[in-house]
């Protein structure tokens, strides 16, 4: 254990970004680990979230950053109606110099001690043959292979509620929930973009991508060879004339001061987490009449699927779970008009009231 700056601690205790209930710092040098498990809530349940591994900058942004993605997921179970809490783990570095068996299982010593307030899954960096190795030293693992007695990969049912969440965009803007005809442009097109674009293509859609990694590009234009094109970056394609819907499925903070007055796209729906930069951005996007769908309502499959792997996974129960996130966009988007506000904040009372019922409940 280390201490943390005074910038962290004044977030934790003090800013409307903390209100955390335990952030634990951990370390094992034999193997290189350096982790942080944010636990943002236990009100509705075990604090159930992925782990991020990934080569932060800083400590500090590594601490910043586990607390802003489990406040998120706090609020992305309470919306997905799930029974667990909001929590989030980083491990601070590159995982293609640093991961290994070794570190992977200090990890899980370090869940396990928990003792079952946070329940673990992947997240950008580490994959679902990572899980199976920290399952070994925790049981409170999730996202394992099926071998294993897991899901597998959780960004299926990812995509997949992103999709209805783009439907239900689109019925609530245009009429009309199919996005046959429409143009689509899909910022990342890994584990979740690329089975993103196979449901936006089997509808019709027209699909224009972008990722940093030539590869994944090049894996989706020889899948679909016809309807979809590429371009060079996401500054590229968030000014792609004739764009209907820009997804950001990367990293977060796509929708910022500098982004948002280019975006030619009438609907913002996509799966990376945190797409907001920072607090008045929904309110700019509302002022140009950009209908945003919160990412982590459209983004709970994968929440959906892993919580599942707990009571026994059943894939065509999940999916009709995550088939509701349609229903649910619609839901906040009448909040949103009802109570005059973005459509953000209307999912943000949602979760909140969610979770006061079960803190006066508890």
């Amino acid at each position: 254990m280390t201490d943390v700056t005074d910038g962290v601690l004044h977030t934790l205790f003090h800013s409307d970004q903390g209100g955390h209930e335990q952030v634990v710092l951990c370390q094992d040098r034999a193997s290189g680990l350096k982790a942080v498990i944010a636990i943002h809530s236990t009100a509705l349940g075990p604090a159930l979230g992925g782990t991020r591994f990934y080569p932060y900058a800083s400590e500090e942004e590594a601490v910043a950053d586990a607390l802003n993605l489990s406040r998120g997921m706090s609020y992305k179970n309470a919306m997905a109606g799930l029974d667990h809490g909001g929590g989030k783990a980083v491990i601070i570095g590159d995982p293609e110099q640093i991961k290994s068996e070794e570190l992977l299982l200090a990890y899980g010593r370090f869940v396990a001690s928990l003792g079952g307030r946070y329940v673990t899954a992947c997240d950008v960096g580490t994959y679902v043959a990572d899980m199976d190795v920290v399952a070994r030293e925790s049981r409170w693992t999730t996202g394992r292979s099926p071998e294993n007695g897991g899901a597998g990969d959780s960004s299926v049912l990812t995509a997949y509620g992103v999709f209805q969440g783009m439907r239900a965009s689109a019925q609530h803007l245009w009429g009309d929930p199919t996005l046959r005809g429409r143009r689509v442009g899909v910022a990342g097109v890994g584990k979740v973009g690329h089975h993103l674009v196979d449901h936006l293509r089997q509808d019709g859609a027209e699909v224009v991508i972008t990722d940093v990694r030539a590869d994944s590009v090049r894996r989706i234009l020889d899948k679909h060879p016809a309807g979809v094109t590429a371009v060079a970056d996401t500054e590229a394609l968030i000014r792609v004339e004739g764009l209907d819907i820009y997804a950001p499925c990367a990293l977060g903070g796509a929708l910022n001061d500098a982004s948002v007055p280019v975006l030619t796209a009438r609907i913002v729906c996509g799966a990376a987490n945190n797409q907001l930069a920072h607090p008045g951005v929904e309110k700019d996007l509302a002022d140009r009449g950009i209908l945003y769908a919160p990412d982590y309502v459209v983004n709970a499959g994968g929440v959906i699927q892993v919580a599942d792997e707990l009571h026994g996974f059943d894939f065509d129960r999940c999916r009709a779970k995550a088939s509701k996130i349609f229903d649910t966009t619609l839901a906040i988007f009448a909040r949103a008009k009802e109570d005059g506000i973005p459509p953000a904040a209307a999912a943000d009372r949602i979760a909140e009231q969610r979770m006061a019922e079960a803190r006066r409940r508890g």
